[in-house]
């Protein structure tokens, strides 16, 4: 299996000799965060975390993500919590970029590397730790889960992306695949996070329009992503929003793989409201 890279922000901040201009853009329909922008003036904290800053990379606000919040977590050695998630609702995604964390979930100790991956449900009193020598980073996507009466909660989940083979999407003879962590059938899941690779010169070859709000970190490569009318260009380190409907395509730029970490909100009636509500 070839070898895989993962961005991480490292912070700092750019030099006064650099100009202002950037590719950051927050509209009704999608946002984009370059890389530049997570600088170490930008980062915050949480109670209950020891030797950790996070950068918040998405949030529920109106206009802007509606279904999740996104982290990008930085915990040095020794760092970490005992009390991580203090919403009993929420359930929780992590994907490791950098570094190694030790998860614990009902006494059994779980350790995480570059490509690792956890589900954890709600209220599953889950810890974690960084026991090891090196700064660990990994991206934190959390949701209020919603419940449905006849559906039991989904199992965790621990495993690592390279255990794990992409799924080509149809009559693309794999340029375009997806690594999914969670079977799509399992209706108990409402969001999922996957890992999207797409070949050099691989294209999304239409406007894809639907439901389902999108946060999109790329891990790898660069591209052009059509967003609503427009056309940008993303690198690794970047980090789109798209909300519901916002109309989405790319070409993959090369000369490696395009790969990003995607989230999607899956599986559950549109809740409604507005008249008589």
């Amino acid at each position: 299996m070839a070898d895989r890279t993962y961005y991480a922000p490292k912070g700092g901040l750019p030099p006064q000799s650099d100009l202002v201009t950037d590719r950051a853009v927050f509209t009704e329909a999608y946002a984009v965060i370059p890389r530049r922008e997570f600088s170490d003036i930008v980062t915050s904290f949480l109670p209950f975390w020891e030797k950790t800053r996070l950068w918040v990379i998405a949030r529920p606000l109106s206009g802007f993500a509606e279904t999740f919040s996104q982290y990008i977590m930085e915990v040095q050695p020794g760092g970490g919590s005992d009390r991580p998630e203090q919403d009993d609702g929420a359930e929780g995604v992590l994907f490791v970029v950098e570094g190694e964390i030790t998860v614990t979930l009902g006494g059994k100790a779980h350790v995480l590397t570059p490509g690792g991956y956890a589900f954890l449900p709600p209220a599953s009193g889950w810890k974690l730790r960084n026991d090891g020598n090196a700064t660990a980073r990994f991206h934190w996507v959390r949701k209020a889960y919603e419940f449905v009466d006849g559906l039991d909660l989904p199992e965790p989940i621990f495993v690592n992306e390279n255990e794990i083979a992409p799924n080509p999407m149809p009559e693309t003879e794999g340029r375009w695949a997806t690594t999914r962590f969670v079977d799509p059938a399992d209706l108990r899941h409402d969001m999922h996070v996957t890992i999207v690779t797409l070949q050099p010169g691989a294209v999304i070859p239409f406007p894809e329009t639907h439901v389902m709000e999108h946060g999109l970190y790329v891990l790898e490569g660069k591209a052009v992503y059509r967003l609503n009318q427009d056309w940008v260009e993303v690198q690794a380190g970047d980090f789109m929003w798209l909300r519901a409907f916002c109309p989405q395509a790319c070409y993959a730029g090369g000369p490696g793989n395009f790969r990003y970490l995607l989230y999607k909100d899956v599986n559950r009636h549109a809740k409604l409201g507005g008249w008589g509500r």
